[in-house]
């Protein structure tokens, strides 16, 4: 399957000739003019708190370099190309699968705002949930959460169950203060699974990493956006690597936004295929023993998808676009005072927070992701660096069911209900009950191994216009303790013993709303 189109002489020279005048629009809009009051508050805020090479992350920066959304938000770029991403499991030649994924890789760095813009800081605990509908009438499912503040660390899921893909990720960005420049060093790995592929239960697995960002002249002058260092893509089970440079530009020489790298065959040393281009333009691979070139992608000529968002209204309190919504409009209309001000309310609060339990002994634990079970013999062996990984197994047989197990997590669709939170900084989250929204049909009846309180199927509460099955009697084993056979009913409470605890609990069914 070709990734893009082949490139021969003529339409090339007339490629080269508008690449020039693309070329300097990107550097246009990669730029931010830094007028002197705003360098005096870059100045303020920051040469006041550090010294070069010290630590970013404990820094509030000044709001008019900031982007208005999440870091967790922005995430999403790396699935906003669908083109790229729904084709690649079904590729059977597993160099040019490799090559693909290489191609999904390199589509999302285009996508951000003009000039240089950091996305805010997650607080501890802040979740973001959203999906893509896709042409062919399915979905694609994003949960993510900040799942440590100091050092912070962003976790997030992928999955498009009918085209078998799931992403696993974590991003570590460290900050450092490098004089008239400010580096973000993006540690942390994102692990792609093509779960009809491979030999293993998770998959065949790809391993990528991700460049460093640094915004150039942030105290005088023109500030400038640019992606530097290296970044890998490794598939271990098929031997294939790629070693990806993001070229920051010279003092006396070269250009903005450019890349090299090479694709290898790990096993026998082999370089396969020379890579070159723009990561705001066009990205070509040359086979090295053919010399034939392809475009890899060109972000000029593509448009990415962003995912949809339930409403605010349906929004708990520490999702990210709720949660951010002041701070986001006071950026958006250039009010830096009152952007200032809400974003350091948020920030206050956390810290109010973390006295708390501290002063409590209570360890905080994430709402939606649990530590990895990795080391030798672990489940998770060999993805160690996620730190966390969804709290769910997403294992259905089909992918109808895998998706009510994604949607029994946390609510995702519009109008679909919020699901009962078993962990939340120690306080219970209000709960939500929404309209139901359009919904692919699920199966007729939940998975077997569903606790059932009464409710015909008890995992469509979670499911917009989940259609309830037919009545039916369910026989109930001898040894079902006295007034589990029946529905309980409104005002009368059941309880019972914990076998393990001794703890008394008690069942009562939800109040109608």
């Amino acid at each position: 399957m070709p990734l893009g189109h082949h490139i021969h002489g003529e339409g090339r020279r007339m490629s080269l000739s508008r690449k020039s005048a693309d070329d300097n629009k990107s550097d246009q809009e990669d730029e931010t003019v830094v007028e002197p009051d705003q360098g005096n508050a870059v100045l303020s805020h920051i040469i006041s708190q550090l010294r070069p090479g010290a630590d970013l992350s404990r820094v509030t920066l000044p709001t008019f370099i900031l982007e208005p959304k999440s870091m967790l938000e922005r995430i999403t770029n790396f699935m906003a190309h669908p083109e790229n991403l729904l084709q690649l499991p079904e590729i059977d030649d597993p160099v040019r699968r490799f090559l693909a994924v290489v191609a999904f890789y390199l589509s999302g760095w285009h996508i951000k705002p003009p000039g240089v813009k950091k996305p805010l800081n997650p607080i501890l605990g802040e979740t973001f949930t959203c999906y893509w509908e896709y042409p062919d009438h399915t979905r694609g499912y994003y949960i993510a959460e900040q799942t440590s503040h100091h050092p912070p660390k962003s976790s997030y899921f992928f999955m498009a169950p009918e085209h078998h893909i799931r992403i696993d990720g974590a991003l570590k960005p460290r900050s450092k203060f490098l004089g008239n420049s400010a580096a973000s060093m993006m540690e942390g790995v994102g692990i792609l699974r093509f779960l009809n592929r491979g030999t293993s239960k998770g998959g065949e697995k790809y391993f990528l990493t991700q460049p460093n960002m640094y915004a150039r002249g942030i105290l005088f002058g023109k500030m400038k956006y640019e992606l530097g260092d290296h970044s890998n893509v490794r598939c271990p089970e098929n031997g294939l690597s790629a070693d990806i440079e993001f070229k920051t530009k010279g003092y006396f020489g070269g250009t903005y936004n450019a890349i090299g790298g090479v694709v290898k065959n790990d096993k026998t040393g082999e370089t396969l295929y020379d890579l070159s281009g723009m990561w705001s333009g066009e990205m070509v691979a040359k086979n090295v023993t053919t010399g034939q070139k392809e475009v890899l992608f060109n972000a000029r000529s593509s448009k990415h998808t962003p995912p949809t968002v339930r409403p605010l209204e349906e929004q708990e309190e520490r999702e990210s676009q709720k949660l951010w919504y002041k701070t986001v409009q006071a950026i958006k209309e250039g009010n830096h005072n009152a952007a200032t001000e809400e974003k350091s309310k948020i920030e206050d609060r956390q810290r109010d927070e973390t006295a708390k339990r501290q002063e409590q002994g209570i360890e905080w634990q994430p709402r939606y992701f649990r530590k990895v079970r990795g080391g030798p013999g672990g489940p998770e062996e060999g993805e160690e660096d996620l730190d966390w990984i969804l709290d769910a197994n997403i294992d259905g047989t089909t992918p109808e069911i895998q998706s009510q197990q994604i949607l029994s997590v946390a609510p995702i669709l519009k109008g679909q209900n919020t699901i009962p939170s078993h962990q939340s900084n120690g306080s219970p989250q209000q709960q939500q009950h929404q309209p139901p929204a359009q919904q692919h049909q699920p199966p007729e009846t939940a998975p077997a191994d569903l606790i059932d309180f009464g409710q015909p199927n008890a995992l469509s509460s979670a499911i917009p216009n989940s259609p309830t099955p037919p009545t039916s009697v369910t026989q109930e084993p001898e040894n079902t303790p006295a007034g589990l056979q029946e529905p309980l009913q409104p005002g009368h409470p059941l309880t019972r013993v914990d076998t393990l605890t001794n703890d008394l609990d008690e069942f009562v069914d939800a109040k109608p709303i």
